[in-house]
């Protein structure tokens, strides 16, 4: 099959309104590519840059036509606000594809021992270490991206063995299967796109968690996330997806329950911090990485 990738670079605090256009009409999420990015090996920190590269696909079949009209015509929109390059076009085969992008995604180490490791890398794990075999295929979730990291980084913080997790916008399926490996007891995550759920399906069996982490398509309210079931839910999407299913997240949770919410900019932290009050969220912890945010926020008073 051939595929058209679709490109675009833009500053930071316009990466959040072209990634919904690309999510919603692009096949299979969207990658970010932060030129610059970090040295895990000399310790860097990461920076953001001045310009984000944002990428998706689309099979070059009858629909692609309007599908690209549509995306144009939401860049175009955007470029009203912001001054943006013109939209790149490129055909390529689906076998290069698969094979150019994987050397841009290395083996990374997260948080206190945490190992994402993608599938063509050997790695040998030390003592103790979680390590996460990811092939994101054309799905969203290497873990190079910021707010992923941040994810990792609070899971690992606040996950306890026996909590029961739901990961809305799985995307490769990174969240759930960490937080299997993680000693959750049971996972349930949800993605409305049908490439992103069968990504995150091999990626479950892969890891050896397809026991513990149940992949669907969808997103809230589902019939299979009932009320009051969830110990954590984790919503690595976008201020305004958060924003729309926000009653439902909270109603999703027990009592004492937690949520991670992240994929948004720092302009709409505080929009999105004041519906999460409204909807019934009381204890707040904000986590920044440069532009982006992630917030953690309890139905009780205290993060624990």
């Amino acid at each position: 099959m051939k595929w058209l990738e679709l490109s675009i670079q833009a500053p930071p605090e316009y990466v959040e309104p072209l990634s919904q256009i690309f999510h919603r009409y692009g096949q299979g999420g969207v990658a970010i590519e932060e030129t610059g990015g970090f040295n895990l090996e000399e310790d860097e920190g990461f920076q953001i840059p001045g310009q984000i590269t944002l990428r998706t696909y689309l099979p070059l079949n009858p629909a692609a036509k309007e599908k690209i009209n549509r995306i144009e015509l939401g860049v175009r929109l955007v470029s009203l606000v912001c001054e943006l390059p013109a939209l790149e076009q490129r055909v390529i085969e689906e076998e290069d594809w698969a094979n150019s992008w994987k050397k841009h995604i290395q083996i990374i180490h997260i948080g206190r021992g945490m190992v994402l490791q993608p599938t063509w890398l050997e790695y040998h794990p030390q003592e103790g270490e979680v390590v996460i075999h990811l092939d994101p295929g054309m799905a969203f979730g290497t873990g190079h991206h910021p707010t992923t990291r941040m994810c990792l980084v609070e899971m690992e913080e606040l996950l306890k063995p026996g909590m029961r997790v739901l990961d809305v916008g799985t995307g490769s399926g990174i969240l759930s299967i960490a937080a299997a490996k993680l000693g959750a007891e049971r996972v349930v995550a949800l993605d409305i796109d049908p490439t992103s759920v069968k990504v995150a399906l091999d990626n479950v069996k892969r890891n050896g968690v397809h026991r513990v982490v149940e992949v669907l398509q969808g997103s809230l309210p589902h019939p299979d996330v009932k009320a009051g079931t969830f110990d954590l839910a984790v919503a690595n999407i976008s201020s305004k997806v958060i924003l729309q299913m926000a009653d439902s997240l909270k109603s999703a949770l027990r009592p004492a329950g937690l949520l991670i919410a992240s994929g948004f900019i720092l302009e709409k932290e505080k929009s999105l911090q004041e519906r999460l009050v409204e909807t019934g969220f009381k204890g707040f912890k904000i986590i920044y990485d440069d532009d982006w945010v992630t917030i953690v926020a309890s139905l009780r008073n205290k993060i624990s």
